[in-house]
This record gives C-alpha cells, structure tokens and sequence, in this order.
C-alpha cells in the first residue's frame, strides 16, 4: 500500500505563530459544500444516493425521487439563502464544488464570480475517486479544472475529494501543477505542509465536527445545536488564540443548512463572532496564501 505516511505527532506542544490579518485570533473558514446535481442516482449509477434529509437509501430498480428533491431544494432555494446571507455580511467563502453541479446552474456560478467566493475543486462529480483507478482519477481532476475554469473564471487551486482521497489523490494533485493546497484531512486546527515525492505541498484540514451534515445523522437535532456547537468551538479558539492563532472551519450544504431555521443558526453565529471580536472570515486560498508565504514553508531559511 503506497500513499501518505501518518503522522501522529504534527505540531505538537509548539504550534507556529502567525499573524492573521487584523490581528485576528481566529480565521473562520466557511465552506459551502455545492454538490446539488452530481449525487449517485439510480440511472446514472445503479445506486441512489443515501444522504438526503436523513441517512436512507432507497435501493434500485427505483430512482429516490424523494432524496432527489431535497437536492433540488439546495439548487433551487438553499444556496440562493446561503448568497444572500453573504452578501449581507460582506463575506466571502469557498465553496467545495462538483464540477457538474456548478454547469447545472450558472445563476450560482455568476454569484460565486459576483461575490468573489472561491471554488474549491469537489471533483468533476460528487464521487469517491479512491474506488476508481489512477488514470480515472487523473482524468477527472483535470475535467474538473477545465470546467470550473469555464462556469466560475478562475481555475480552482483547492481540491477536496467526497469523504476521503485515495492513495494517489495528492501525487496527481501536485502532478498537475496548478493546486496550491488540498483540505483531504481532518486531523489539525492549522494548516501543515507534507512532502509529496520531493515537493511541498499545503494542507488546510477540514473539520467534520462543525458541520451541519451532523444533522443528517440525527447528531444535531435542532439549528440550536449547530449554532452551539460553532460558538463554543469559537470562544475556545478565541481564547487559544490569544497565543498562537487558530483556524476553524465550518461546513455547511444548502439542501441541509439552507433550511431557513437553520440558515438563521448560521446567522446567529456570524453575529457572534462579530460581536466578540478576533475572528477573520476568510476564504481557504487566502489561509494558503499567508501560509505558503511563513518562514517555515519547506525549502525556504527560516527567519
């Protein structure tokens, strides 16, 4: 078995010190995860999708037209909610992105461009590329750049594969030349640089803990639960962060957090953080960016 070496130790004790813009504590990383319109589906795949309102996969010869249309609500109502939201506050985030979903809708895609957010690679579909073999996968890594390139006007330099990457995800990212960073991990509050086959190469973890497909799994049970568990995950960074800066990233769909009751959980916690003061809203290229610019990038003398 080939493919990364685990590294149980990172940081350790010792976190690095940067310098968020303003002074901030935290940088809030919001990511929308837009795969309305690339799920499995019975005549496309011979398997439906099971994750949909709840964890339930109707099995074929029949198409879920049920858990079809709680997609189509993310497409049609949740992500315009989600938009607005932004607009609203003035922030910009990164949207994980299939490639196919965003072709499905370009009122989504000219709003992504109009409110400057970042598309971050989710793949050409909303797939699990570590089923498939190499070439397939370099494959759709390139159709998926070519295609965001086109939909939103600027090529993705995310990528963040559906629920893991394979061995090779990373290889064929820095293969490919034009990735700055991937979020294909879950397993630290700060970025961290990895040598892959001789080159650095970023990555910004995600977190599944702040996130709203806890929902799905009946883990959260109320939009009070999300919101909970977004302020209080917050207020300890903030606190960390008097220190040595932190990162959190929240992760939300717009079939599931566009809900309005659960949008105005969203809501509530963009005002909380406002309210309190040290938290940065920021898009994940633009975490990559500072990060890839510290003394401690690999290859570069530190200061």
């Amino acid at each position: 078995m080939t493919g990364p070496v685990r590294d149980l130790v990172g940081y350790g004790r010792r976190p690095p010190v940067v310098r968020w813009p303003g002074d901030a504590r935290v940088a809030v990383s919001i990511v929308v995860n837009y795969e309305e319109g690339s799920e499995r589906s019975f005549d496309r795949d011979g398997v439906n999708e099971g994750l949909g309102e709840v964890p339930r996969r109707v099995d074929g010869p029949y198409r879920d037209l049920a858990t079809e249309s709680v997609y189509e609500y993310g497409s049609r109502a949740g992500v315009h909610r989600l938009l607005r939201l932004f607009d609203k506050y003035g922030i910009a985030c990164t949207f994980f992105a299939a490639a196919e979903a965003l072709e499905a809708n370009p009122a989504v895609c000219e709003a992504i461009r109009g409110g400057e957010h970042e598309v971050c690679a989710h793949g050409w579909r909303w797939s699990e590329e570590w089923l498939a073999g190499v070439d397939a996968q370099r494959d759709a890594i390139a159709r998926a750049v070519r295609s965001i390139e086109t939909t939103c006007g600027r090529r993705p330099v995310g990528w963040y594969s559906r629920w893991m990457p394979s061995v090779d995800t990373r290889r064929l990212l820095v293969e490919e030349g034009g990735f700055r960073y991937d979020s294909n991990a879950y397993n630290d509050d700060l970025p961290y640089f990895v040598d892959v086959a001789g080159t650095p190469f970023l990555v910004v973890p995600y977190s599944l803990t702040f996130n709203d497909s806890r929902h799905v799994y009946g883990q959260f049970t109320s939009a009070g639960d999300f919101f909970e568990e977004c302020r209080r995950g917050f207020d300890y960074l903030w606190e960390e962060g008097g220190e040595t800066p932190r990162m959190m990233s929240i992760g939300v769909h717009p079939r599931l957090i566009g809900q309005p009751s659960r949008t105005s959980a969203l809501r509530d916690f963009i005002d909380h953080v406002l309210a309190r003061g040290g938290g940065w809203f920021a898009r994940r290229r633009d975490i990559a960016d500072l990060w890839w610019e510290q003394p401690f990038r690999p290859g570069r003398a530190s200061s």
